[in-house]
Formats: C-alpha cells, structure tokens, sequence
C-alpha cells in the first residue's frame, strides 16, 4: 500500500508483516487551526473534516484503527472492533489487521512489537501516563519476554521545549529513582523535561533494550506536527502499529 510520502514510516527492525505509520499534518480535508491531516474529533474541529481524513486512512488499512478514548492512564485494550472509543491508553494485536492507534499532539507514541511478529502494542505516554506506568501496563499486556521487543518512540515535545514544574519533577523522580538526568533546570522552580529519555528508562529497565526513533520535536516543527503546547488549539497525528 501507498501512504502519502509526507507520512512517516518507522525505520525499526521489526518482522515483515509488522507494519507502522506516523501521520504529518501536510494534506487532509482540516481547516484553520487544524488545517492538515487532523485525526481528533474531540479537538473542536469540523467533524466532517476529522471523518474524511479517518476515511481517507481507512482506506490505507486493513481494518478501522481502534480509536481510544486517552485519558493520561494506564488502562491496555485488545485492539478489537468492540474496544473502539474505550477509555484507555494502550492498545495490543495479536491477530493480523488489527490496527493500534494513539493520537498525539506532544504526548509520545510508543509503538511495541516482538521479534516473532506475533504481538505488536501502543501507548500513549505524556507525563502523567509515564509517572503512572503505561509504558510498563502495555508490556505486561503483550505478554512475551521484554527482551523479545522492539520499541519505536514517535515525535513528541523535544528536552529542548517542554518546560514543567516542580509538581512535574517530583512526580516523576518519585515514580522512578534516577530519573533526574532527564530534566534540567530552567529558572526557579522550573525544568525541561526530556520525555523520550523518560520513555527510555523505563522501557530499558523492563528489558526493552532495542529502543528506536525518539528525535522528531511536534513542538519545533509547526509544518509538520500539530503541539498543543505550542498552539493550545490545534489538531492530532495519529501513530498505527499492525500486522498483516
């Protein structure tokens, strides 16, 4: 299948009939604020537009990516028809087209698949979901060995733009001893906070060791990448894993 050439296809050394997708804001039927490829439809946009563009990906894929409805937590779904609009914050597949889907706009996409190719995952990890342990909910739900995963870590916030405060900090580093190399101090009572670093502990103390992707910023780059932090309102890529 042909994607847009704006789009993104993870380079990460997963099995052939493991198949992933990272959308770009260029094309698309949204206007304004969340002109491009918007996949949101609790954003505020024009619910027409969000469902050409669903039905233009749709037609992309093997099934309708299970949409979620993200909450910040911890909850993992089957990425079954019936688990669509369900209140969660992962996603896994172990049978062929089913499509994992989480929308993004700074939080990080982690996309999740086993050496085997019989298991792929997602989860939507802002900070909240990274202190509660959605990374860690996601890779207990696949249930295989860590060390059988390969992780790729969509576009996100960047170390360079997401500034936090100390109610941020302490979560985390309370949550996770050590993580204090991921933040640096940015004025009093303030911190940049590096969620792909984050991401990274946390997969690598679970055994996930191969570890790809984690270097697009949303929040740098306007033309390609809806950020709420940028922009307040503004639309959502969508990050898919799936198998043929």
């Amino acid at each position: 299948m042909s994607f847009p050439a704006e789009w993104i296809v993870p380079d990460w050394p997963v099995p052939g009939r493991v198949r992933a997708l990272v959308t770009t804001r260029a094309g698309g039927a949204s206007t304004g604020a969340y002109a491009g490829w918007n996949f949101g439809d609790h954003v505020g946009d024009d619910a027409l537009a969000v469902a050409r563009n669903r039905d233009a990906l749709r037609g992309l894929l093997p099934d309708e990516p299970v949409w979620l409805r993200q909450v910040h937590g911890t909850r993992v779904v089957e990425a079954v028809p019936g688990s669509r609009g369900a209140e969660a914050d992962g996603s896994i597949a172990r049978a062929p087209g089913r499509v994992c889907a989480v929308l993004t706009a700074d939080c990080l996409p982690v996309l999740l698949a086993n050496d085997a190719g019989t298991v792929v995952a997602i989860a939507h990890a802002g900070w909240r979901g990274l202190a509660a342990g959605v990374i860690e909910s996601v890779v207990r739900a696949m249930g295989v060995a860590p060390e059988s995963l390969i992780a790729y870590l969509g576009p996100a916030i960047g170390a360079g733009a997401y500034e936090v405060g100390s109610d941020v900090f302490e979560t985390i580093v309370t949550a996770d001893a050590g993580a204090e190399g991921a933040f640096a101090p940015h004025g009093a009572g303030k911190f940049l906070a590096d969620l792909a670093l984050l991401a990274r502990r946390r997969l690598a103390r679970l055994g996930v060791a191969r570890i790809h992707g984690g270097t697009l910023c949303s929040y740098s780059d306007a033309a390609r990448f809806y950020s709420y932090r940028r922009d307040g309102v503004t639309g959502r890529i969508a990050s898919l894993v799936w198998m043929e």
